[in-house]
């Protein structure tokens, strides 16, 4: 099992223009990550999406840092204003752009679900076989390039592992996977333990990300929490420093074969460069102690 950093975790520093994000990946290697993915990519003004990633796969040939993933944003209900045949298009525009980034794996969202107030039938059921023809469709064009797709449980809608194992197996397409996120599951009051263990046989990457977790019964603890979909609160961590129980998570990985990348994915309040640096030491003891 590799261990990497998704360049979300320095997104803050990026956005404040403390850091450009092509010196995220020197950053990544000196702190001892042997991978990097890439999310959502930040194009600096006057360049495109597809020249910027050729310098960022340059900058990480350079550094010798290989860049392992790229994630991306997909609505297959609702995006390219609910266009399917436009958002397929749309979404395999950026499979090019992950040819150009060298990577294995691309991953995709699904949906953000039915808006409030949606006419019935609005539930996971009644869009399943819509975000399946536009998943099959991408992952079929990514699959003639090399590359794996994948979602995640991301999002509320399509968060849930019983909804992220039906849609992968209404894809029922071998080059369509899930991203397991270990921590996310909390964002929709799941036991991760037993969602990892559900999603682990379909893993072609994963997530490391820790989360104080607080009662909903309690009063809400202020600026930094987010509530669930069920209404309790949660707080980035740095990992290790958190509620999730990551060592039986990264254990149920294991038992399932899974052997790829864990990739920090870090948001918590501390200063990045800091949670990343102790959450990637962590991160090493923990898959160690995981067996």
């Amino acid at each position: 099992m590799k261990i990497g950093v998704s360049s979300y975790s320095f997104s803050r520093l990026v956005r404040a223009g403390a850091m450009d994000q092509i010196a995220v990946i020197a950053a990544a290697k000196e702190m001892g990550f042997e991978v990097i993915e890439f999310s959502t990519i930040a194009v600096p003004g006057g360049k495109a999406l597809p020249g910027f990633a050729e310098e960022l796969r340059k900058e990480a040939d350079r550094v010798g840092l290989p860049i392992t993933n790229y994630t991306i944003g997909a609505d297959f209900l609702w995006g390219s204003g609910g266009d399917l045949a436009a958002e397929i298009e749309r979404v395999k525009r950026e499979v090019d752009v992950a040819e150009i980034l060298g990577v294995p794996g691309m991953r995709h969202d699904a949906t953000r679900g039915y808006p409030a107030g949606h006419p019935a039938p609005s539930g996971f059921d009644a869009a399943v076989a819509r975000l399946a023809e536009g998943c099959r469709a991408v992952t079929e064009y990514a699959a003639a390039r090399g590359i794996k797709t994948m979602v995640e449980n991301h999002g509320y809608f399509c968060q849930d592992s019983e909804r992220v194992e039906k849609l992968i197996n209404t894809v029922a397409h071998p080059n369509f996977g899930v991203l397991v996120d270990i921590g996310n599951f909390l964002c929709v009051d799941e036991d991760p333990c037993e969602a990892v263990g559900r999603l682990a046989r379909y893993a072609f990457h994963a997530h490391a990300k820790d989360f104080h977790t607080r009662s909903g019964n309690l009063p809400a603890p202020g600026e930094g929490w987010s509530a669930s979909r069920g209404g309790n609160y949660l707080r980035g961590a740095i990992i290790g420093h958190g509620d999730v129980p990551l060592v039986p998570c990264i254990r149920a990985l294991k038992r399932a074969g899974f052997d790829g990348v864990l990739s920090i994915e870090f948001e918590g309040m501390e200063d990045p460069l800091v949670g990343i640096r102790v959450g990637g030491d962590n991160l090493k003891r923990l898959v160690a102690l995981a067996g």
